[in-house]
């Protein structure tokens, strides 16, 4: 079993993106992970913004990143990049936080014109800072995202499929990494 990080980048507390990332943890829970949610809005914003890298919430994130064997990220997209809450978060962890990780980066906005944020904006990003293997990621319009009056989450239904599939090759990738460590231990 390998523990996975969801990170949610949104600054929302009413965010398709973390409710869709917190749709797609039952997923990985049922393939066998243990997974650990993560949302960046609950740091304190005196810690994220002062760069108190002693604070306790971002020592205890820092703690989280380096006890995961994979972390999935999920951003809105604003204007191309990814959130700058997830910037503050990722600015004030470990250069190398993300070593020998694997990583899903997933991403929501309003149009298609940012489905490249992923690739130009957040992988460099997360390479930079160790990725031992970043998963093909998945960019969610925001119209494919319905929450309902009762809270539940539907996601149209090719998107659906698509997010199945990459999760899916994230468990794979996730669980061929840890076999492989745990052999060469």
């Amino acid at each position: 079993m390998a523990t996975v990080l969801s990170v949610s980048g949104s600054p929302s507390v009413n965010s398709r993106t973390a409710r869709l990332v917190r749709h797609l943890d039952p997923r990985l829970t049922a393939q066998g992970h243990e997974v650990i949610p993560l949302d960046v809005r609950t740091i304190p914003a005196e810690a994220l913004l002062g760069a108190d890298f002693r604070h306790p919430a971002i020592v205890e994130a820092t703690e989280l990143f380096a006890r995961a064997d994979g972390v999935v990220i999920g951003t809105p997209v604003y204007k191309a990049a990814y959130s700058g809450l997830l910037k503050s978060l990722l600015d004030l962890l470990p250069q190398y936080a993300l070593e020998g990780k694997t990583v899903l980066p997933l991403a929501t906005g309003g149009t298609t014109a940012h489905v490249l944020a992923i690739d130009y904006a957040l992988r460099p990003v997360l390479s930079s800072m160790g990725a031992a293997h970043i998963v093909q990621g998945w960019f969610t319009l925001d119209k494919d995202i319905v929450v309902g009056d009762d809270g539940t989450l539907t996601v149209a239904p090719g998107s659906a499929e698509a997010l199945a599939q990459v999760v899916d090759q994230f468990s794979v990738a996730l669980g061929s990494r840890t076999t492989l460590l745990a052999a060469a231990g």
